[in-house]
């Protein structure tokens, strides 16, 4: 926490405003629309439930196909699943570790070409790292294809100088509790599209039509963020550059320890991209390597993971369909995230240095 966040709970609490409702949403919103330049936010409570609604607002319908990258966390998948559609993966370029413009190309004149034109195509700023997003938005443009930008890990990343969630017709953040700002639980959709916003806080809310009592015409949700939460967010905002300051400091601590050691390979920063290194992450030799230092971590208190498990590889998703390169499966296999708390302590960052120098 930055220290502001209590003063604005504190003010939820003594004006009684509690419910999903209230004047720290809106300003949390305006933060969000000011820090990003995207002028219409709607705050809600998941990043997950912002891409639900992204799905409704471009009509997305049961057995309609959706493109979406496959290396990357369940919650870029699932909502697929919500709409009844089906999921087309495609697999990453190793410049970003993000979805494959040439592939994307190829995957949509197939599913063209056998009548199955996609609906909507996800693309992902893994580990806050911007994907190759001219590529990208070509391509969608070609086909006419909607595009949403899931940009969950990656507020403060900027792309050509240009914030993170400028580059979807929707796009959406998270701020779950291990995302570099949280309000423990939440999540934003944006878009230039004024329309889209609107429609999404109504359907937030329950669909509730405007009349005296209470009436519903469409199926709604309960998706808005409390004005509790939001007041967190509002905290949160005020320090959101010395957050991402942080975590590229930490990112180049480990770059400058471990990138001599000709074991480790990091993931740079090509031209025009900007990473908030929401998560350092690294690559081992191999497989058994990278599960070696993940024991020897773990035998020191140490908690690392492996990379995000592809979509394609996951059982719920076992019969998707997959466009592949092979990248995904092998960043998978020999990726590890190292610890890349804001608030590391050097010295316990030194630590980790050396308890992976010494096991290589």
């Amino acid at each position: 926490m930055g220290g502001a966040e209590i003063e604005f709970i504190n003010e939820a609490f003594e004006t009684n405003w509690i419910s999903p409702a209230g004047p720290n949403i809106e300003y949390f919103e305006k933060a969000l629309s000011d820090y990003t330049g995207v002028p219409h936010v709607a705050a809600l409570s998941s990043g997950t439930a912002a891409l639900h609604l992204a799905l409704i607002q471009l009509g997305v319908k049961p057995g309609e196909e959706v493109v979406c990258q496959s290396f990357t966390f369940a919650a870029s998948a699932n909502p697929i699943a919500y709409m009844g559609a089906i999921p087309v993966f495609v697999d990453s370029e190793r410049i970003t570790w993000n979805m494959d413009p040439e592939l994307l190309e190829e995957a949509i004149r197939d599913r063209i070409a056998k009548n199955k034109r996609p609906a909507a195509i996800i693309y992902v700023h893994l580990y806050g790292m911007p994907a190759l997003i001219d590529q990208i938005r070509q391509v969608a443009e070609q086909f006419e294809i909607p595009l949403i930008e899931d940009a969950a890990e990656a507020l403060g990343a900027k792309y050509k100088g240009v914030p993170a969630g400028n580059f979807g017709d929707l796009s959406f953040f998270s701020f779950n509790g291990n995302k570099i700002i949280t309000t423990s639980g939440g999540g934003a959709l944006l878009s230039n599209h004024r329309p889209y916003v609107e429609e999404a806080k109504f359907l937030a809310t329950q669909a509730r039509d405007p009349a005296p009592h209470y009436q519903h015409s469409r199926i709604g949700y309960n998706y808005r963020l409390s004005n509790i939460s939001a007041g967190i967010g509002r905290g949160q905002m005020m320090v959101i550059e010395d957050r991402v300051a942080a975590r590229r400091k930490i990112y180049d601590r480990y770059l400058e320890n471990l990138g001599q050691s000709g074991h480790i390979e990091f993931l740079p920063e090509p031209d025009g991209h900007f990473s908030n290194r929401w998560l350092s992450c690294i690559l081992l030799p191999d497989q058994q390597q990278r599960d070696h230092i993940i024991k020897i971590l773990a035998s020191q208190n140490v908690e690392c993971r492996p990379l995000w498990k592809p979509m394609h590889l996951q059982p719920v998703f076992s019969k998707a369909l997959f466009y592949s390169t092979g990248v995904s499966e092998d960043l998978f296999t020999r990726g590890l995230c190292l610890p890349s708390g804001s608030d590391m302590d050097i010295k316990v960052q030194e630590r980790i240095i050396n308890i992976i120098l010494s096991n290589l």
